[in-house]
């Protein structure tokens, strides 16, 4: 007999019975509608909106997500002219090194154990709650290909993390989501993993997904992310500075088949050394570039922050409302300065 070191605990519901228990109404499907073409016709070029996806590292408890939520539609009424707000609700999102806390998605209470029905449950009921309260359709990470479709049809935006642009499930899963997809650049550096990823994601596959054969009609929407890279003696280098626009923008132009060109840029991580603080001062650099380049101008589709209710982070057992438990973010008063100074630099 075979044998598997795995303990297979419970048979899980599939996205489509999720889905059947917990609906969209035709009002929240009619929302997604407009927001995504509103995010489409950013990465094509027929809006010059600056996309600005922003929120929590991780999305750990409802109530302060929901509250962030409502704080930040106040400021998108004020830079609707300019800005384009995509918030951050990452549900899958674990401590980097995988040990502790593992995200809503595992882990709905920080302080229990894993219980993955609950956190299929509640990342569904957050993202709902999310469109239903604030018309905020928002931005997950696509950690776990396989666990996309349980908020597939609430997203508007998925970002694949530097760890997975080069697993080809990604890729190709990133080729069939109908929405835009962002692949980061690897933590290494090397840029032409990430135009690979970009390439793979745009074409037309047929692959194994969900225990189905299915065939995908390519993602052209799929675009780069940089967000810094760490090099041989574990040093942060950026990669937000006009010379490397440019260099990303010269790699698109060597291949003819890549459609609607874009970066976003990831303010934090590798490009802050995750010196939360300095993502206002990237992203004021980066505004700067624009200005000072139409094709980088076109290129810059927007920017990913990290930001909550409180500066920084804290270990999980501590419990202050509002607080990243991964990585350090952005407080909100620093955050509705910074967004009404982009709206003013746009």
């Amino acid at each position: 007999m075979e044998k598997m070191d795995m303990e297979f605990k419970r048979k899980l519901p599939t996205p489509k019975e999720v889905k059947e228990q917990y609906p969209v109404s035709p009002e929240i499907e009619a929302i997604k509608m407009r927001r995504d073409e509103e995010i489409k016709a950013i990465f094509e070029g027929k809006d010059d909106r600056l996309l600005l996806i922003i929120g929590p590292c991780s999305a750990d408890r409802e109530d302060a997500v929901m509250d962030y939520l409502h704080r930040l539609v106040k400021v998108q009424e004020k830079v609707a002219e300019k800005i384009l707000i995509v918030p951050r609700i990452y549900t899958n999102k674990p401590r980097t090194v995988g040990k502790g806390y593992k995200g809503m998605l595992h882990q709905p209470d920080p302080d229990k154990a894993s219980d993955m029905l609950a956190g299929i449950i509640a990342i569904r009921k957050l993202h709902h709650r999310a469109v239903e309260e604030t018309g905020f359709t928002c931005a997950d990470e696509m950690l776990y290909p396989e666990n996309h479709r349980y908020v597939s049809d609430l997203l508007s935006y998925v970002a694949v993390g530097a760890r997975s642009a080069e697993n080809q499930q990604h890729r190709l899963t990133a080729s069939g989501v109908g929405i835009p997809v962002g692949m980061k650049n690897p933590t290494g550096g090397d840029l032409n993993v990430m135009m690979n990823s970009i390439v793979a994601a745009q074409g037309s596959h047929t692959f194994l997904y969900r225990g189905w054969e299915v065939k995908s009609p390519g993602n052209p929407l799929c675009h780069a992310i940089l967000r810094g890279y760490v090099d041989k003696f574990g040093r942060n280098i950026p990669n937000y500075h006009y010379e490397d626009l440019q260099n990303v923008l010269e790699l698109y132009q060597k291949d003819d088949s890549l459609k609607n060109p874009a970066v976003i840029i990831d303010t934090n991580h590798s490009n802050s050394g995750k010196q939360y603080l300095e993502q206002i001062r990237i992203s004021k650099d980066v505004m700067h570039s624009c200005r000072m380049s139409g094709d980088i101008n076109r290129l810059v589709k927007g920017l990913m922050i990290e930001s909550y209710i409180e500066d920084g982070a804290q270990p999980t057992h501590e419990h202050c409302y509002g607080k990243s438990i991964t990585d350090p973010c952005l407080g909100w008063e620093k955050t509705e300065r910074l967004i009404l100074d982009l709206a003013e630099l746009r």
